[in-house]
């Protein structure tokens, strides 16, 4: 992220203008998680690793005006963790416990409506290391009969990581190394990926049977420690084997309880039993009793494919699985099929006739089906044939085919469907066949309901009668038009009495719908059908349905209220209202665009509604029209305009842009407040003079007599000769102003997070910690620390060390200054190093403080860190100036280290520390007394001012 001062200072009644701002958005990703490395790859991509479990923290530093919108989106990574429909909208993603599935490419997008979207992206490596798995497989093969024997065995060590794991063996507690045993051989299998790491025993020898651990590593990366498992090898290792005490399927009832033993009978170790079940996992009444399953009073859901798995990690896993069906039954329907052969439609004397029976039962194929004629059980004959399972119909079906029907013929028959020696109850359909019990159904539709209407909303009935029909067969519902479903959901809705209901009526419900007759519980003949259409009735769809109309007072103005739909789509009423009350004027013509033109006057601004009726209901288009002006839009970029006054005070530079400042009367100027904790401390009006904003062109003003660090209220708005616009807000607060790569007068107070681009030192023990009086631990150490920062404020913020538990004696903390690279530059004339004057405020109270040393770190070919500065123990309670010069030779940081003392009263902190080109003022004079080491000469010079240049040069280079 480039940092851009904007410094168009000016007097507080004074205003700039300066030339257009309106910019694209532009993005940089930035990261304040806990990262393990961000480094630039071969292609120049940022790669972010992280540690899996640890806080994923992702910033999208964006400018441009106006203030662009973020939003992240991710690609799949090590596997399809894809949050594409649910983008993050905020310039902040944060992720707790980040998993290995989470990593991938994340990408940042800014667009604030000018130009192109600005995206940035950074890959997001998840490292982590699980414990390995380790298996044994052995081979015994006869050589030359039974003279020789060999026994090789492979142990098989896997694990799951990123980076690759390196794998190490032992024996014991003695390494394996193949070169120096010729009876192991260690070898990665060619299918493998760096996962699996095999060890061969070749022809087992007696020292062979002994403990081996494969150990695993990634080298500590991102802080992962090694993991390892041990398997114990003995002339007894077998593989598992199992028994079953039930059949591979067991058909129980509903209620019944059921036991499954998963018996071990061989392997050593002794192996670990489980059971499992697909789909879904155990019932949550299921209960494992070591090999043992019981399931309680089993119902439908229970059933499914019960898996026992025995391991022992020799060998491959002994399974075994159970396939558990729960007798069902349900839904016993009939049909009655008159001559096919003859394309008959009625039952006839001298013709054949099929009774066919089905039930959706489960299983299936153990219905029994048993038919009677008037009561008495139905055997084979010439004239009546039993079908088990009719091949013309669905699987399961029974049928009953009576040849050459007779007078004899006519009856009642039954279908009794059951599972013998079940307690399911069994189900049973009565079917009378007589001249007078069967006949074709008639489908109609009554009159008037060819086409129903409703008003969207409500409710609706859709009816097709069946008459003359017996048995009277159920009505299916579908809608005609293809791939529709119904408003239910499902494709086909089954009615007994051919009445459809609908409820909450859409408009896209609206349609043809299909009634036809069912093939069962009925005649099987052609289906009969029909169509009903639904005609849903909707109030006028209008646009706009809201628009702010801004105009200059005096012009005329035209609103507009388009009619996009309507249904029924002719119109019965157009009404105009202007804050609620009716406009009187001639009625409009329905057929035209609702239109109404006035000029704009100061009073008659306000709200204007178009109400647009139908037979269905009245809907509306809103205008607000007002002669106000737009809002003020606040000039967004990365920095905060600030400047550094004297003493504590500071100056913010407020910038913000106008937005269509031609659309209404003359901007002749801003009333500004500034407001702390609802207390107005300025309100006036800033005067134009006569200088009318234009179209994206920045104007500022300047604000003085701000206290660091204190944030502030700010509202803004336009004013013109009629009317105020209304108040637009933000928030101004003190940052630091480290900008550009050049020597500054400026103070690090640590008042802003980035904390001036300082960082931890991961090869420290701990960290420094950012805190002021307002969010310091209240049940900190007492008799230690400051109270407030160096300026004496609550609100100011330090840099300090605890020194509570569990920290100990010696503990050391770093805090880094940014990398400089001044290399370029020259010093006076007659020198060849720039100097700088390095300074500095110190904090050390307390009865255990310990030291507090400030380090000059050059980087050459080896980094070397040098002693500029350092002082322990007890200092008192007053904050303490320090300073030293440098005139460093290459690249450098400067390195404030603290060292814990002997118990917890040892806090240490620091604030504004400065750096500045040039000598500093009593260069050769002994800071301090004690411990303090005497800096003076041209050394001391030169790196207090080349720290200054680097220091402003890092900053840029890292937010740029």
């Amino acid at each position: 992220m480039e940092l851009f001062w904007i410094l168009l200072f000016s007097s507080v009644s004074t205003l700039a203008w300066g030339q257009g701002v309106y910019a694209p958005a532009n993005a940089q990703i930035v990261h304040s998680g806990a990262a393990c490395n961000v480094k630039d790859d071969n292609i120049s991509e940022r790669i972010y690793t992280i540690k899996e479990g640890d806080t994923l923290v992702l910033q999208c530093i964006v400018k441009g005006h106006p203030r662009p919108q973020v939003r992240w989106t991710k690609t799949a990574g090590s596997a399809s963790d894809k949050f594409q429909e649910t983008s993050i909208y905020n310039e902040t993603l944060r992720i707790e416990g980040i998993q290995r599935v989470q990593g991938g490419r994340y990408y940042c997008k800014a667009d604030n409506g000018v130009g192109v979207a600005a995206i940035k992206s950074i890959r997001v490596d998840v490292q982590y290391l699980d414990t390995p798995v380790l298996t044994v497989h052995q081979t015994i093969s006869d050589v030359r009969g039974s003279y020789y024997q060999e026994k090789t065995v492979f142990l098989r060590c896997t694990v799951n990581s990123n980076p690759p794991a390196r794998f190490i063996w032992k024996r014991g507690s003695m390494l394996i190394e193949q070169s120096k045993d010729n009876g192991v051989d260690i070898y990665e299998p060619l299918y493998t990926q760096g996962e699996t790491k095999v060890l061969k025993l070749k022809n087992l020898r007696p020292k062979d049977f002994a403990d081996y651990t494969c150990q695993v590593s990634v080298r500590n990366v991102c802080n992962i420690e090694d993991k390892s498992i041990t398997f114990r090898l003995t002339n007894a290792t077998s593989p598992p084997m199992i028994r079953l005490s039930v059949n591979d399927t067991v058909v129980v009832d509903p209620g019944q309880d059921v036991l499954l033993t998963c018996e071990v009978t061989a392997g050593f170790p002794q192996p670990n039993v489980t059971w499992t079940r697909y789909p879904g996992p155990l019932p949550l009444s299921a209960l494992v009793r070591e090999s043992t399953l019981i399931l309680r009073a089993v119902t439908p859901a229970d059933a499914g494919f019960y898996n026992c798995t025995a391991v022992n990690n020799v060998g491959n896993p002994a399974r075994k699985n159970v396939n558990l069906v729960v007798r069902t039954m349900s839904n016993l329907t009939f049909q009655i099929t008159p001559d096919s052969n003859k394309d008959s439609e009625t039952i006839q004397m001298g013709r054949d006739l099929k009774l066919s029976c089905h039930v959706d039962a489960t299983p299936q194929e153990k219905v029994n089906y048993t038919w009677y004629k008037n009561g008495v059980p139905v055997y084979n004959s010439e004239t009546l044939i039993l079908l088990r399972s009719d091949p013309d119909m669905a699987p399961g079906t029974s049928s009953l085919e009576i040849v050459d029907m007779k007078f004899r013929d006519l009856a009642t028959y039954s279908c009794v469907a059951n599972f013998p020696g079940s307690r399911v109850p069994e189900l049973r359909v009565d079917v009378n066949i007589s001249q007078n019990s069967v006949s074709p159904p008639v489908l109609s539709v009554p009159p008037g309901g060819q086409i129903v209407s409703v008003r969207e909303g409500g409710n609706v009935e859709l009816v097709c009668l069946v008459a003359d029909g017996k048995p009277r067969p159920p009505i299916l519902w579908s809608r005609t038009e293809k791939d529709l479903l119904m408003p239910s959901g499902r494709p086909i809705v089954e009615t007994p009495d051919g009445r459809l209901r609908l409820r909450n009526v859409s408009r896209d419900m609206m349609g043809a719908y299909r009634c036809q007759t069912a093939p069962y519980n009925g005649l099987n003949i052609k289906r009969r059908e029909a169509q009903v259409q639904l005609n849903v009735q909707y109030p006028p769809i209008l646009d706009p349905v809201f628009q702010d109309v801004r105009s200059r007072n005096y012009q005329m103005v035209t609103l507009r209220c388009t009619v996009l739909r309507s249904n029924p789509p002719r119109l019965a009423d157009i009404r105009w209202f202007r804050n609620g009350d009716f406009i009187r004027m001639p009625m409009p013509d329905l057929k035209e665009m609702p239109e109404l033109k006035f000029k704009l006057e100061p009073n008659n601004n306000g709200s204007y509604e178009c109400r647009v009726s139908n037979s269905a209901g009245t809907s509306t288009c809103t205008f607000n029209v007002t002669a106000q002006p737009y809002n003020a839009e606040f000039y967004f970029d990365t920095p905060n305009p600030v400047r550094i006054l004297k003493g504590n005070n500071y100056s913010y530079t407020l910038q913000w842009t106008q937005r269509d400042p031609e659309a209404t009367d003359p901007i002749i100027g801003y009333w500004i407040n500034v407001r702390k904790n609802k207390q107005v401390l300025l309100s006036k009006q800033i005067d134009l003079k006569s200088k009318e904003p234009e179209k994206g062109v920045l104007m500022s003003h300047t604000i003085s007599d701000l206290r660091i660090p204190l944030s502030y209220e700010v509202r803004l708005a336009p004013v013109t000769t009629y009317s105020t616009g209304d108040y637009v807000s933000r928030i101004i607060q003190y940052s630091e102003p480290y900008t550009y790569p050049r020597p500054s007068d400026h103070v690090c107070g640590f008042e802003d997070e980035r904390i001036c681009g300082f960082s931890q030192d991961r090869s420290d023990v701990f960290d420094w910690t950012r805190q002021n009086h307002l969010s310091q631990n209240p049940k900190r150490s007492a008799n230690t620390g400051p109270e407030t920062d160096r300026s004496g404020t609550k609100e100011g913020y330090y840099m300090y060390i605890e020194a509570s538990r569990p920290r100990v004696k010696g503990d050391k903390a770093r805090l880094l200054s940014p990398l400089f690279n001044v290399s370029s530059n020259r010093g006076p004339k007659g020198s060849g190093r720039v100097p700088y004057c390095v300074s500095f405020y110190y904090h050390m109270k307390g009865k255990h403080i310990g030291t507090l040393n400030v380090l000059l770190r050059v980087r050459s070919i080896a980094s070397v860190d040098s002693v500029m500065w350092t002082k322990s123990g007890d200092q008192g309670s007053d904050w303490k100036k320090a300073f030293f010069g440098i005139s460093p030779s290459g690249p450098f940081q400067i390195v404030f280290e603290g060292i814990r003392g002997p118990s917890y009263e040892g806090d240490i902190a620091i604030d504004d520390v400065s750096i500045t080109i040039g000598k500093c003022k009593q260069e050769n004079t002994v800071a301090n007394a004690g411990k303090t080491v005497l800096i003076g000469g041209s050394h001391s010079l030169q790196l207090a001012n080349w720290l200054t240049f680097g220091l402003c040069c890092f900053l840029s280079l890292l937010y740029r």
